[in-house]
């Protein structure tokens, strides 16, 4: 099967020069080529702007910097980031990447594949491997605690959907672009597409490196900010569905909303 469509990877970037090259590495290396690399750096003051001049000659990439103060609030940053980046790219299928993180070999090939073969499939996020040190690190399984409302919602790394998806969501979650600021884009497009948009697929294979150091530092499981934001994610869902899920009587948000309130 030939596959010819053009994918657009979308990487962000604020102070990740020791990780940047790599990142871009990876994309360069993949078995599909036909692809273009949008970079969005994000004021770094770490050198990144030095290691992005190097693809300066190569066709494949272009890199765009901020040139706006920033927000200082990590989701809305990255969020706008994204934005920026999806304004310009002309790929069928689009792929998110963190800076810090590194894609697989033959991860596009095998995820444009599904896209290709699957038409009512238009959010496709695959399993990381998450590093969480030089001596720790997990292959993460599909799968979520059994008492979890939520299913499992990969980190942006992993995530691809196309084009046609991402407009579709932007309109929808127009009015609450700037509520819940905990709830980090990526959950959001997983939620409009397992929930809204019923496009979801899960593709078990640990396909990214992800390496998850801002996100574990201020939200660590079961900590204030963890229910906290496990709550906002409730009432985004609520919000986007326009009501259509009742979690009145759902084990999962009555233990939350207890917990949350105990912490406070």
């Amino acid at each position: 099967m030939k596959i010819k469509n053009l994918v657009s990877i979308l990487i962000i970037n604020y102070n990740n020069a020791k990780f940047l090259d790599r990142a871009i590495s990876s994309c360069l290396g993949q078995t599909y080529n036909n692809l273009e690399i949008l970079i969005f750096d994000d004021n770094s003051e770490d050198g990144s702007k030095n290691v992005l001049k190097k693809y300066n000659k190569n066709k494949k990439i272009k890199y765009f910097f901020n040139k706006k103060k920033k927000v200082n609030i990590a989701a809305i940053d990255a969020k706008n980031s994204y934005y920026n980046l999806i304004s310009r790219c002309k790929g069928e299928f689009i792929f998110l990447l963190d800076s810090d993180d590194y894609f697989l070999k033959n991860k596009i090939f095998k995820i444009v594949k599904i896209y290709k073969t699957e038409n009512k499939i238009n959010f496709i996020q695959n399993l990381p491997k998450i590093f969480f040190n030089k001596n720790k690190s997990i292959l993460k399984k599909n799968e979520n605690n059994f008492l979890s409302f939520w299913p499992y919602l990969a980190p942006a790394s992993c995530i691809s959907f196309r084009k046609k998806f991402i407009n579709k969501f932007i309109k929808s979650n127009l009015s609450l672009e700037n509520k819940y600021s905990d709830v980090w884009l990526d959950f959001r497009l997983g939620v409009f597409s397992y929930f809204i948009d019923n496009s979801f697929f899960s593709f078990n294979e640990n396909l990214t490196i992800y390496q998850p150091y801002g996100e574990s530092k201020k939200y660590p499981t079961f900590s204030k900010n963890w229910f906290r934001r496990r709550l906002d994610s409730y009432k985004y869902l609520n919000q986007i569905s326009k009501g259509k899920f009742n979690f009145k009587f759902n084990f999962d948000f009555i233990l939350t909303n207890i917990i949350y309130k105990i912490l406070k």
